[in-house]
C-alpha cells in the first residue's frame, strides 16, 4: 500500500508537472503553432496504450499456458487501461487532425487501424461481460487480446507500407527524432509521466481485481458450505 501511495504522488506530480512544460515551458511550434502542444498527451497516450496491450498480450499467453487466474486479472485490468488510453489517442489526435488537415476524422490507414484497435478491445471487455461463466470469458478474451495486440506494429508500420495524411512516427522510428531538443525532451518527460500513471492505475485495478475474485470465492465457499 505505500509503495502505491508513493506510485500515485509520483503520476499526480508527474502529470501536473508534464501539462506546466507543454503548456507553457515548450517552444511554440514555427509550422504548426500552438496546437502542436497536444503532441505532448496524444504521443505519450498512445506508446501507453501500446504498453497496456502489451501487457495484455503476456498476460493472455501467461493465463492460457497456466490457467493461473491472477493472468488473467492482470490482462483484463490492462485492457481497460488500454482502452481508456486508446481513446485518449484517438480524441486528441481528432482535436489535432482538425486544424491541420481540415478534418476532424478521415479514414486514414494509421487512423483506421488504431480504430480497429480500439473496436477489438471494447469487444474484449464485452466478451468478459456477457460470458456465461469466469473460465469461458478469460479463455476467449486471452485469444482475442492477443489477436488484438498484434495490430499494434500494423498501426505503427502503417504510414510506411500506405500512403497517409499521418506523419511518420516522432519516437519508435530510426534516425534523429525530426524536432527541437528542448522539445524532445518534454516529451520524453511526458511519456514518462503518463506511463507512471499507467503504472499506477494498473496496481489499482489489480487490487480491486482480486478483492473481487476473493468476494466470489467467499461466495461460492458459503453456497457450498450451506448446501
Amino acid at each position: 500500500m505505500a509503495m502505491q501511495r508513493w506510485l500515485g504522488a509520483a503520476a499526480g506530480v508527474g502529470l501536473l508537472a508534464g501539462l506546466y512544460l507543454a503548456l507553457v515551458a515548450a517552444p511554440r511550434d514555427a509550422v504548426q503553432g500552438e496546437v502542436q502542444r497536444i503532441m505532448y498527451l496524444h504521443v505519450p497516450s498512445v506508446l501507453t496504450a501500446y504498453l497496456a496491450f502489451g501487457v495484455v498480450f503476456v498476460g493472455s499467453i501467461a493465463y492460457l499456458k497456466s490457467r493461473a487466474l491472477r493472468w488473467d486479472g492482470v490482462a483484463r485490468s490492462s485492457a481497460e487501461l488500454g482502452v481508456i488510453f486508446t481513446g485518449l489517442t484517438i480524441a486528441t489526435g481528432s482535436i489535432w487532425g482538425k486544424p491541420t488537415w481540415g478534418v476532424w476524422w478521415t479514414w486514414d490507414a494509421r487512423l483506421t487501424t488504431t480504430a480497429i484497435l480500439f473496436v477489438i478491445f471494447v469487444g474484449y471487455l464485452m466478451v468478459r461481460g456477457f460470458a456465461e461463466d469466469e473460465a469461458t470469458g478469460a479463455r476467449y478474451a486471452a485469444v482475442l487480446g492477443i489477436v488484438g495486440a498484434l495490430d499494434i506494429p500494423v498501426i505503427h508500420l502503417s504510414v510506411q507500407w500506405w500512403r497517409t495524411l499521418h506523419q511518420p512516427a516522432t519516437i519508435l522510428r530510426a534516425g534523429p527524432a525530426p524536432m527541437d531538443r528542448g522539445m524532445r525532451w518534454i516529451l520524453y518527460f511526458n511519456i514518462a509521466a503518463m506511463i507512471v500513471v499507467y503504472a499506477y492505475l494498473l496496481a489499482v485495478r489489480v487490487r480491486v481485481e482480486d478483492g473481487r475474485r476473493a468476494a466470489l470465492d467467499l461466495k461460492l465457499r458459503r453456497a457450498q458450505g450451506a448446501r
